[in-house]
């Protein structure tokens, strides 16, 4: 934001006649949920375009790096090899063959269009954000990973060489120096394919993802994709001497150089504070002053104010001031020097570093050790060394100032991008590229995974579960049972299997039910809603589970004839408005979800209330209440509730909300018999769509808890709170068969 400046001595009254702006890189990501870690945003990037980027940088590698001999196969005249493997785990194609810059700009191109895509379905920018910054962290981590690849392969090569055969010789010796000059250059290889990746996602962003974006956004957080538009991105640090001269300045490196950039930040915060902008006293508003390149131009006009005007004359005035401070400290000579060295990099670095370089300019005794090793290589000539040694002494007045105006652009121009370099690397700590089927598989299943690919990559059959039902069977009394069976020489697996296991299998492909677990006396089954599906998961459990309990009333009335035990059946119906999560226990997925305890609950017994409830006729099988005792301690209610169920259903007032909303419920008003003398019973019915004209009817019991006195079971009010059963009871559904819709004669 704009702002004027404090008058505080001769600088601060001509800065006055300026105004100055602050920027501060940053990328905010918002309504995004966390990975599988909680820490990091788990992304899942398009293998079509991981493996062209993997080839790609590669191809660049090789290319950098000249050594096309050493990754071909060796030449057929001088023994055969065996073929080497490709850049790629799984891809043994040479050099020659893999993919063109075009390829690997299609795929880019098409990641970061779907990620687009995926942003305005969610209407979240912050969306499309995660991918670039996921694109942009894998193909730095590919760069270092591609390269060791490359030195592996060389090695190979290498080896083929080997040996006293003097065909060999004059061959390998050449192979051995380009492998050597290879690994030597690492940091400069990587810098120009850095600038390589750089200009690729330049131009694409210019062709048509700009427009792309602000047709689908506007100008949303258009600031924060200006990061994603820096030559710095693609660096290891941040820091490169040839980029810098090339696109800055070249700036020191060690802690003896007196330009170092932490030497020159102060420098520069210094001068700006001796301004002393409103509210800028702090080192971090100076550094905000320091991210925006326009604030060069506006105190210097690049280094040629019209002093004609008052603003011109507060201008040069600034720039004289800003050339003392320089010379004050002792680094403008290295400044010129910067900018001198330039045009030597390419005749004398390498084998000079290019600091060594810029240092000879000023200090005879490095221009001296420079000379020398240039007579080591090749004997080169030191002339245009020495004509930029004079060139650099011949600065004089307007022109120091001019440069000093420069110096300030291009630092401050370095400064911001360093800036949107760290801002960068912060976000890219954020996100985890998915980098293993197993986690992909982890992250996906807990709806916490953010995948790019374009619309031919993408699954089909994996819809997005948004919600789910949790239906758990529970058999009473097995263990009895279990001995029982024993005790008459029967085998209980068998016995469950046969009257519980093997009929209730058959029934989940119609509802497009999934067993989650079983044991020995129970069975937990879940049914998902997704993406795009008609949600009636809750009445599709409903039925299931009515059938469930007809199943197995039908197997214990042929059990019972022959002599066998019953199955006692209890279930209860759960609904959560999310998906569910999971666990990887090895490749076994394990279920997480609040739905999984709710059911064990509301399918559970207690042996008081089968007493109590024993021997009374009630068309119902599903019974709540609270003891007054368990009332008085307090707590959580539920912990205290006293649950029969056997040969019912309960679902949780939750389900019901839900099944409201799925189907259409009509409401009648009964008078039937409960274990509750004068009892009102209110039930819902509707019909639930199976499949095409495939219908079942559902009842549902909605009842008030009662508070009961735990010695003489009766009731002394009622809480006011509600639970829900689905009725299996023919008597019932023949009752609501009846003409009458409400008043039904007692059963």
């Amino acid at each position: 934001m704009p702002f004027g400046f404090l008058q505080r001595g001769s600088l601060s009254a001509h800065a006055r006649q300026v105004q100055l702006s602050s920027y501060e890189p940053a990328i905010h990501l918002e309504g995004l949920v966390r990975g599988v870690d909680n820490i990091r945003h788990d992304v899942a990037l398009s293998s079509r375009f991981m493996e062209t980027a993997r080839q790609h940088i590669f191809r660049l590698i090789v290319k950098h790096g000249r050594i096309e001999t050493l990754i071909e196969d060796p030449a057929a005249n001088v023994r055969p090899a065996p073929r080497i493997a490709g850049p790629t785990i799984g891809n043994s194609v040479g050099a020659s063959k893999l993919p063109e810059a075009s390829d690997f700009k299609r795929a880019l191109l098409d990641l970061h269009v779907s990620a687009l895509n995926r942003a305005k379905a969610e209407n979240n920018v912050s969306i499309d954000l995660i991918a670039r910054l996921a694109a942009v962290k894998f193909q730095r981590n590919e760069m270092p990973a591609q390269f060791s690849l490359a030195l592996e392969r060389s090695r190979t090569k290498l080896k083929s060489y080997e040996g006293p055969r003097q065909l060999f010789a004059a061959k390998g010796v050449e192979l051995r120096q380009r492998f050597a000059d290879f690994q030597i250059s690492k940091k400069a290889i990587l810098r120009k394919v850095g600038q390589d990746l750089f200009v690729t996602i330049r131009d694409i962003e210019k062709e048509s993802l700009s427009r792309m974006r602000r047709s689908l956004f506007g100008d949303t957080e258009s600031v924060a994709y200006d990061l994603f538009l820096n030559r710095l991105l693609y660096t290891e640090d941040g820091r490169d001497d040839y980029l810098n001269a090339e696109q800055y300045v070249m700036l020191g490196n060690y802690d003896r150089d007196p330009d170092r950039f932490e030497t020159m930040l102060a420098i520069a915060s210094d001068f700006l504070r001796s301004l002393q902008p409103d509210g800028m006293e702090n080192e971090e508003g100076i550094d905000l002053l320091l991210n925006e390149p326009e604030n060069a131009h506006e105190l210097f006009a690049g280094g040629s104010p019209v002093e004609s005007l008052p603003k011109g004359k507060a201008q040069r005035a600034l720039l004289n001031g800003w050339l003392e401070m320089l010379e004050k400290e002792n680094v403008f000579d290295h400044v010129i020097a910067s900018y001198e060295a330039v045009p030597l990099l390419a005749q004398y670095s390498p084998p000079i570093n290019p600091q060594q370089l810029k240092n000879a300019l000023i200090s005879k005794t490095e221009r001296s050790r420079v000379e020398s090793l240039l007579q080591e290589h090749g004997k080169i000539s030191p002339d245009n060394l020495n004509a930029a040694v004079k060139k650099l002494e011949s600065w004089k007045g307007g022109e120091r100032a001019k440069l000093a105006a420069r110096f300030f652009a291009d630092f401050v121009r370095y400064h911001r991008d360093f800036r949107r370099f760290e801002a960068v690397c912060a976000a890219m700590d954020a996100i985890n590229v998915i980098s293993t089927e197993r986690l992909r598989e982890l992250s996906a299943i807990n709806n916490t995974l953010y995948e790019f690919m374009p619309q031919d990559e993408q699954k089909t059959g994996e819809e997005k579960v948004l919600r789910h039902v949790i239906l758990k069977a529970d058999i009473r009394e097995s263990t009895t049972l279990t001995r029982t069976l024993f005790e008459r020489g029967l085998n209980p697996a068998s016995y469950f299997s046969l009257n519980f296991y093997e009929p209730i299998n058959k029934l989940l492909p119609k509802y497009d039910a999934s067993t989650v677990f079983i044991e020995g006396d129970a069975m937990i089954l879940a049914l998902f809603e997704r993406q795009g599906e008609t949600g009636l998961a809750v009445a599709r459990a409903c039925v299931l589970a009515k059938e469930m309990i007809a199943i197995v009333s039908a197997y214990n009335e042929q059990s019972q004839k022959q002599g066998l035990p019953a199955l006692e059946l209890g279930i209860g119906i759960s609904y959560q408005d999310s998906p569910p999560m999971y666990l990887m226990y090895g490749p076994q997925r394990i279920m997480i979800s609040r739905a999984l305890n709710e059911s064990d609950r509301l399918s559970s017994c207690s042996k008081g209330a089968r007493k109590f409830v024993a021997g009374k006729t009630t068309p119902f099988n599903v019974f709540s209440l609270q003891t007054v005792q368990d009332r008085d301690t307090g707590g959580n209610p539920d912990e205290f509730l006293v649950r029969y169920n056997i040969g019912g259903v309960m679902i949780s007032p939750a389900a019901f909300e839900k099944l409201a909303k799925e189907i259409s419920l009509k409401e009648h008003s009964c008078q039937l018999a409960t274990i509750w003398p004068k009892e009102k019973v209110k039930l819902f019915s509707g019909t639930v769509p199976i499949a095409a004209g495939v219908f079942h009817k559902i009842a549902i019991r909605e009842s008030v808890i009662p508070h009961v006195d735990a010695g003489s079971m009766t009731v002394s009010d009622w809480t006011g709170r509600k639970y829900y059963e689905v009725c299996v009871s023919a008597e019932i559904y023949q009752l609501l068969e009846k003409p009458l819709a409400t008043g039904a004669a007692a059963l």
